[in-house]
């Protein structure tokens, strides 16, 4: 048994350059596991709350002194002298220190960032790898490349399209590092042609996060222009390659329509899922994410029915992570796969709950970071852990260090151990 000494937060700053919280847990072995709050942009209504101070003076209120205050004495009385390998007593403690549904006393920024420093001072203590702490998996998740971001949430430029988010899904591939490094070659055409059709330099493409906006006439546009690139690199739609596809619909629904203003539309809920029918019957669109409002759950079941034989249907803002919001989309067979982030419950016993829940039930899962995360590959290694087979986790453009990275280092790790998900995770829907 290792116990907890003590528990410390610090101000740090994320991608964003706002301040965040980290915390270090502190065993009295010696042994430090440090972990932050990752922030993000697309934010569903039912996700833990963060503790911000409110002082419009201080980062247009995003400051944190209020929950690093929370981690340096509450949290720290709670925590000293647990177990540290007793992942869900810790977590217990959090909860009911909290005492609120959505984590708003301590802050879900506090409550995440505790918990997984827990955990990584669990691994650090036992001297394993964070994956092999956080399960018995070893299987390396399919290939998955953002290739475009978009969206009124994101970007919010003029003339850009209204999906948050493009990825491609390297079928073929054998390996993670195989899909990676045929997608970059679609990643380079794709810069080319975007710069091509505003003038611009091809290397400003690389500046946001290294991945381009897309700047087409209207969101089929976007698609047909991805198709066309696939096949001319020589390979198949939707046998060869997939486009996973990040609408994030809550933020273009208001007052009961969806408002498309890259195709001058303005639809119901019935025309919402007509369009997004056709879209799938001209393009490789493999995966779906938030096609619908996160309160729009007979559309939801209606979107299902219609195409969940045949494309993934992924709930984010839907499900926010959050177990009741799950069996409620499995009652009502609503969507078929969840975005599972961490930070939008607070725990990691949380999560793993969540995650058990949604393969009981054969929901597939898409493991994700925020946009503000900074760099932290537990991510990855929960995915490997837990064989969640899918994982938002890698962009075109590499700039110091990123998760393909560490998804190299742990292939290497396991040896002849390794599994990859592949194109088998998503054989239900070819």
């Amino acid at each position: 048994m290792a116990k907890i000494a003590d528990a410390r937060a610090r101000e740090i700053f994320n991608l964003k350059g706002f301040p965040t919280v980290e915390v270090d847990v502190i065993l009295e072995d010696g042994s430090v596991g440090r972990a932050s709050s990752p922030g993000g942009t697309s934010r569903g209504r039912y996700e833990a709350v963060d503790l911000l101070d409110g002082d419009e003076k201080y980062f247009h209120g995003m400051g944190v002194f209020k929950a690093i205050d929370k981690v340096n004495t509450e949290v720290a009385n709670a925590i000293r002298g647990v177990n540290v390998f007793n992942q869900e007593e810790v977590d217990r403690l959090l909860i009911e220190l909290d005492g609120t549904q959505d984590k708003s006393r301590l802050g879900g920024n506090t409550v995440i960032a505790t918990s997984l420093a827990n955990a990584k001072a669990a691994a650090r203590s036992l001297g394993v790898e964070l994956y092999e702490y956080f399960g018995d998996g070893w299987e390396v998740p399919l290939s998955f490349v953002y290739v475009m971001f978009g969206g009124p949430a994101y970007v919010g430029l003029k003339g850009v399209g209204d999906f948050q988010e493009y990825a491609l899904l390297p079928l073929f591939a054998d390996s993670y590092r195989e899909g990676y490094i045929a997608t970059l070659e679609i990643y380079d055409r794709l810069c080319a042609l975007l710069a091509q059709k505003t003038g611009c330099e091809k290397p400003s493409y690389k500046k946001m996060a290294g991945i381009p906006v897309p700047q087409f006439s209207t969101n089929e546009e976007a698609l047909a222009e991805l198709t066309r690139l696939i096949e001319e690199g020589g390979y198949t739609p939707r046998k060869d390659y997939g486009i996973y596809l990040d609408v994030a619909a809550t933020q273009l629904h208001a007052e009961g329509s969806y408002c498309l203003k890259a195709d001058g539309k303005t639809l119901s809920t019935d025309g919402m899922v007509d369009w997004l029918e056709y879209l799938c019957d001209r393009y490789p669109i493999i995966s779906i994410e938030d096609g619908l409002f996160e309160e729009d759950w007979h559309g939801w079941k209606q979107f299902t029915r219609r195409l969940g034989n045949r494309v993934q249907l992924v709930g984010d803002d839907l499900f926010t992570t959050n177990m009741l919001r799950l069996k409620r989309g499995i009652e009502l067979q609503a969507a078929n796969a969840i975005v599972i982030k961490p930070n939008q419950v607070g725990t990691l016993t949380e999560t793993m709950d969540t995650i058990s829940l949604a393969k009981e039930a054969g929901y597939g899962t898409v493991i994700s970071p925020r946009s503000g995360e900074l760099w932290d590959p537990y991510l990855v290694h929960l995915c490997v852990a837990q064989r969640l087979g899918q994982g938002k986790i890698t962009g075109a453009f590499v700039t110091g260090e990123s998760n393909v990275n560490e998804i190299s280092r742990i292939s290497d790790s396991l040896g002849d151990r390794i599994e990859y998900a592949g194109k088998n995770v998503l054989a239900r829907f070819l």
